[in-house]
């Protein structure tokens, strides 16, 4: 099931064409990775989405509202972090989370359950009473997490939501939005490429407004794989270098000490035969391995397209 469907939107800001007719579409609990460049559009794109600004033209529906007709009704089904979240300095965390629920009209004990749920679930129990002033950029990121999910949202948008933390606030987040993604759809804007190759399911890489590509992550690896073996060898027979060359997908190798890499001129050739090969020579192996480009080589070949 479709939650999210973005068709031939166009925004401008004067004139400037901030998106010219981007079109996708996000599955239900999945996480999007939505990536891009600075100035792509991304921001720009999620406040559409979250019923914050409008179109020039174009449809786009989330958990099934037209958002131009019905921005209202799209926001009670969604959660929203921006990328930059602010708070009322002087409340507490708990004191915050009670100020959105009563946003979403949730009665008053179920907003205290809900307030508990939430702040167990980030980890701010032990600073729930604290003001959230005296938080730190971590706690302030899992507390906008936080208020996002008060009103249990069909739909989570988030916008970089890692940009500002350590490594261990870091992976803390993204093991927090692998758990959310079982019960609500994630769209995940990142410059972070690592991060969204950990968690994201599918891609939209975003340039100068318009989309580059669409595909999930499977997919995205196996379309940009290069044909191209890394061996790592405990011994290798004599003559094991020339017999490899007159293989008929043999193209080139390179060899550095213990590690021989091979690239090939036919992928599914080398994939039945190139193993059979080595164990008929006599080749000990500790490592063979398809070489299968990362999240973050991928978006570099794209965008410099």
């Amino acid at each position: 099931m479709t939650l999210i469907s973005c068709q031939g939107v166009r925004k401008n800001y004067g004139r400037v064409e901030a998106l010219r007719g981007v079109s996708f579409a996000v599955r239900e609990n999945s996480c999007l990775g939505f990536l891009g460049p600075n100035g792509a559009g991304k921001t720009t794109t999620i406040k559409i989405l979250a019923g914050l600004a409008r179109p020039d033209a174009g449809q786009v529906e989330v958990a099934g509202v037209d958002v131009v007709q019905d921005p209202a009704g799209v926001r009670r089904h969604i959660g929203y972090l921006a990328q930059s979240p602010a708070f009322y300095n002087w409340m507490s965390g708990e004191e915050y989370l009670l100020f959105c629920a009563g946003l979403f009209k949730l009665p008053r004990r179920e907003a205290l359950q809900r307030t508990r749920e939430l702040l167990a679930l980030t980890g701010l129990e032990k600073a729930a009473r604290r003001k959230t002033g005296g938080y730190s950029g971590g706690m302030k990121q899992r507390l906008g997490i936080a208020q996002a999910l008060i009103n249990r949202p069909k739909v989570l948008f988030l916008d970089e939501p890692v940009s500002a933390l350590d490594p261990v606030g870091r992976h803390e987040l993204l093991e927090l939005i692998r758990e959310l993604k079982q019960d609500s759809t994630v769209f995940f804007s990142t410059h972070v490429l690592n991060d969204a190759d950990q968690i994201c399911d599918d891609v939209v890489i975003l340039k100068e407004g318009e989309v580059a590509l669409q595909a999930s992550v499977e997919e995205l690896r196996q379309g940009y794989t290069d044909p191209v073996f890394e061996l790592e060898l405990e011994s290798a027979p004599d003559g094991l270098l020339d017999k490899l060359q007159v293989l008929p997908y043999y193209q080139s190798h390179q060899s550095s000490g213990q590690l021989l890499t091979v690239v090939v001129s036919d992928l599914a050739q080398a994939k039945l035969q190139l193993p059979g090969f080595l164990w008929t020579e006599g080749a000990v192996l500790r490592r063979y391995q398809l070489k299968t480009p990362s999240l973050e080589e991928v978006f570099l070949r794209v965008v410099s397209k």
